[in-house]
């Protein structure tokens, strides 16, 4: 399947400054293409266990320049509803296929973040630290799952070992909406991983 394509933004950024090509972002282009393969609809074990009833919304493979970058999988919660994704349970697995260093992902994470929502320093310094300490760098093979907990926070596993929790329920709804919200910067990418979801 050929990938779509759309210029690279921000959202993209966030995932390839640790690969050097962030100074090429205004030229670049990123292919999404859905996920055909059936194995992308099952659920790794952190997800069978922390996410009671856990659906497959959606696959998608992120491509810069017709490398590689990462396979990123969805499952979510029986009642899910895309429209209001910060209301339900749902869980993110970014499988790399590609070397990427885990603090620029928790600074342009960061960045990303603020562009949907004004942050105050306090939630901007206090963020910054807790998603340096979830985030290691990564190499191809490597995974990392984040579960979103309305009204409680985040939890995140790397390669399927838990990792980091970071309450704060704010965080979480911005974190995931790099991805999930309507304003994201990815439109076609939050597009394949809401695929099989009820809008």
């Amino acid at each position: 399947m050929t990938p779509r394509r759309t210029v690279l933004t921000a959202c993209a950024v966030n995932l390839l400054a640790g690969v050097g090509l962030g100074a090429a972002t205004s030229a670049g282009l990123v292919g999404i293409a859905q996920a055909q393969d059936q194995t992308a609809t099952e659920p790794p074990p952190e997800v069978r266990t922390a996410l009671t009833g856990a659906l497959w919304a959606g696959s998608a493979r992120l491509r810069f320049f017709g490398l590689d970058v990462y396979d990123a999988r969805l499952w979510v919660a029986p009642d899910f509803r895309a429209s209001r994704y910060a209301q339900h349970g749902l869980m993110l697995e970014l499988a790399y296929l590609r070397r990427l260093s885990g603090q620029s992902i928790a600074e342009r994470s960061l960045q990303e973040m603020r562009r949907a929502s004004p942050l105050t320093q306090t939630q901007a310094q206090d963020w910054l630290a807790a998603m340096q300490a979830a985030f290691p760098d990564v190499k191809a093979g490597d995974r990392l799952t984040g579960l979103h907990s309305p009204g409680v926070g985040a939890r995140f596993w790397f390669n399927g070992q838990p990792r980091a929790v970071i309450r704060d329920p704010e965080f979480s709804r911005l974190f995931f909406g790099i991805w999930l919200a309507e304003s994201t910067s990815e439109p076609q990418l939050r597009s394949a991983l809401l695929a099989r979801a009820t809008p």
